[in-house]
């Protein structure tokens, strides 16, 4: 499933694990960084091997964390300088969680959380009062449109049958972006 990224916009290599013993109360029982790489040096670590490494404490009562590399295009705005659009690496955290970990938190949570930090390059441009112009629409619906593959993707290989695409806000970042679509459909008609 971490593969995934490297085919969707994202780095093919895993930066860390971290493995969670029944809640996230408890200290992590496993956690390995191998970095990410610098001025083209190779940092990482193969998603397969990463896996491997952190599921040597398979328990159905852990969580397992990776973090990895996803770009994407993002508005930067510098005090000097007018804004302009650019492809910026992030952070994208993805855990597993095991059927008993946290009295069963992949009910509420999905077997599978894609976190994928803030949620501005899906939804910033799509304030109900701003003007929507033809580069910012180009690059939030290249974003969404990653995204929605990516998670597709990550269903596919994963055979999770629930899952959730999780914002900064802390509520499922696919109905904010049905909800904030809807709104600008209407405002279109």
């Amino acid at each position: 499933m971490l593969s995934a990224f490297s085919s969707h916009g994202g780095e093919s290599k895993v930066y860390a694990a971290t493995v969670w013993p029944v809640n996230w109360s408890e200290s992590p029982v496993f956690q390995r960084v191998w970095g990410r790489g610098a001025n083209g040096s190779a940092g990482g670590i193969e998603p397969r091997m990463a896996v491997e490494e952190a599921l040597e404490l398979l328990h159905e009562d852990y969580a397992y964390e990776f973090q990895i590399g996803w770009s994407l295009w993002e508005l930067e705005a510098a005090p000097e300088l007018d804004p302009r659009w650019v492809r910026e690496p992030r952070l994208v955290r993805v855990t597993g969680y095991g059927p008993l970990f946290d009295d069963g938190a992949y009910e509420a949570d999905g077997h599978i959380r894609l976190d994928f930090g803030s949620d501005a390059p899906f939804l910033d441009e799509w304030e109900e009062n701003a003007e929507l112009n033809a580069t910012a629409a180009r690059h939030v619906e290249e974003n969404v449109r990653q995204l929605v593959e990516l998670a597709s993707a990550v269903e596919t290989g994963s055979g999770a049958t629930a899952r959730l695409l999780w914002s900064e806000l802390g509520e499922s970042l696919a109905q904010r972006l049905a909800a904030r679509l809807s709104t600008r459909l209407r405002g279109a008609n």
